[in-house]
């Protein structure tokens, strides 16, 4: 059966993540220990001591996302459960890449922290005196809807095509606060705040795509030696150049996740293993008419019956 590991993202981290699989696999203390040795980051002590709050940072969040990501990927491999092809929600894509060949173990974690870090400090600079900037959201109207209702709206974008029932949109306090009273109006069911802390995939943090482009320009990225998708456009990456390229205007585009979960159904993949912590890629997937379902895979518990269904 031809296997896609779909990566989460951002907002799928909680305390504890990733400590069962740590006591269970050398592999996994490894890949911990090099993490943290790349970040200065005493990881072990962030994921299984922290709180939720010690989790938010967008700085640490990304890295503990990447970490626990390629965690459960290392464990199903010893197990014997290997995927056909990868993707990644936001930055989710890095553990994709980084299983894909494009990235080598000893960058990925410091490309992270350095996205994160950028990410982090532009979007302080997208406050405004009505609040934060932030993300929210729109469930029930269809992704062609929303934008068009977002076209009468200043300060909100469309951040995530997250389904074909969900968008997420970034904006300023009150572009957000704008776009849930059209949104509503609309006819969305629901208009959801999230729990991030900043604009993620807009304009309002070019000034981090412009500072991860200097940082990702010393990085080697090499051409891919199994197949990946890449968010901006939902297609298959094609070379190193066009991953190192597209990762920095991933920062300010839409996740185009609509279209690249068809064009991963399209291309023959006939089970996704959600590979990290949560499940919220499955939850997204029950909104697609593709016919194929998604399994949560962030757990040792998880990471075995996977194996035991080869």
């Amino acid at each position: 059966m031809k296997t896609c590991f779909l990566f989460p993202g951002q907002g799928a981290q909680y305390p504890g993540m990733g400590k069962d699989l740590f006591a269970a696999s050398a592999t996994v203390r490894e890949l911990f220990g090099q993490a943290s040795d790349a970040t200065g980051l005493d990881l072990e002590a962030l994921l299984f001591r922290g709180s939720a709050e010690d989790l938010q940072a967008t700085n640490r969040t990304q890295i503990a996302v990447t970490l626990v990501n390629l965690a459960v990927a290392r464990a199903l491999a010893e197990r014997g459960v290997e995927a056909h092809g990868y993707a990644g929600f936001s930055v989710g894509e890095y553990a994709a890449l980084a299983a894909a060949g494009v990235i080598a173990d000893g960058d990925l974690f410091r490309i992270v922290q350095a996205r994160g870090e950028a990410m982090e400090a532009a979007s302080r600079g997208a406050d405004t005196d009505g609040g934060p900037a932030g993300m929210a959201a729109v469930i029930g109207l269809p992704p062609e809807r929303v934008t068009a209702v977002l076209a009468g709206v200043d300060g909100a974008w469309a951040a995530n095509f997250s389904s074909p029932a969900q968008v997420v949109l970034a904006g300023t306090a009150e572009g957000l606060a704008a776009a849930e009273q059209a949104c509503t109006a609309a006819g969305a069911r629901r208009f959801v705040a999230l729990k991030v802390s900043g604009p993620f995939h807009s304009p309002l943090i070019e000034s981090a795509r412009v500072r991860f482009a200097e940082v990702v320009a010393g990085f080697t990225f090499h051409d891919p030696a199994h197949p990946v998708y890449a968010n901006v456009t939902g297609g298959r990456i094609a070379s190193g150049a066009e991953a190192k390229r597209l990762c920095v205007e991933q920062i300010v585009s839409s996740v185009q996740w609509v279209t690249e979960i068809h064009n991963l159904v399209e291309d023959g993949f006939e089970r996704f293993l959600e590979t990290g912590p949560g499940k919220v890629l499955t939850g997204l997937m029950r909104g697609f008419d593709t016919g194929v379902q998604c399994t949560p895979v962030g757990t040792m518990e998880q990471v075995e019956a996977a194996a035991a269904a080869e």
